[in-house]
């Protein structure tokens, strides 16, 4: 499970450029383990670091820079996590420490990936998104605002993505919340159609 959202303020981290794939976020090189840790200093290793091998920072890469060291939150461009479906992109996010994206758009499953790993998705305006750059930032999910010095703006999530972010659930704990109503129709399914419930003999 992932650790519930609910508030978080932070430093709001400017990565703005459009169509960020998730081999930019996570190169292949960087993948040396299907498991989700281990990850986050291969994030952005083709923009953080001047020589990825010996992981020398590039001081202009924004989140080496010390206002945004310990950032949690990232704003971004257009069509964020497009390419591959790696869910290895958000995992690395994810232990790096980034809680929540703010983009203009996302690629589908790339926001899909996030909601399942704790990370919140705002789309909004490129206009309040380049405001936002380099100011304290408040994510509200249970009322959906974003606010910051100089407005406070609404933002769209789907209810069950919401809803698993706020209670740290996966795919599989969301489905474990509804045992009772699958035990139910199991018991009544079992009644009406027995013979499907008949194991087989295999000797």
């Amino acid at each position: 499970m992932a650790e519930p959202f609910t508030t978080l303020t932070s430093i709001a981290a400017p990565l703005l450029r459009d169509n960020i794939d998730t081999d930019a976020m996570i190169p292949s090189r960087e993948m040396k383990s299907t498991g989700k840790t281990g990850l986050a200093g291969g994030l952005f290793a083709g923009w953080r670091y001047l020589d990825a091998a010996a992981r020398t920072p590039d001081p202009d890469f924004v989140l080496n820079q010390p206002q945004f060291s310990a950032a949690t939150l990232l704003l971004c461009g257009r069509n964020f996590g497009c390419g591959s479906s790696r869910e290895h992109a958000v995992w690395a996010l994810a232990e790096y420490g980034i809680r929540c994206i703010i983009a203009q758009s996302f690629a589908p499953i790339f926001q899909s990936n996030c909601v399942r790993n704790g990370i919140v998705p705002v789309v909004l305006p490129p206009e309040v998104i380049a405001q936002l750059a380099g100011q304290a930032v408040e994510v509200d999910l249970a009322a959906q605002t974003v606010s910051a010095d100089g407005g406070v703006w609404s933002f769209e999530i789907e209810g069950e993505a919401k809803a698993m972010l706020l209670e740290g659930l996966d795919a599989i704990d969301l489905t474990f919340k509804h045992r009772e109503a699958i035990a139910a129709f199991q018991t009544a399914d079992r009644a009406k159609r027995p013979w499907v419930y008949l194991e087989q003999n295999h000797a």
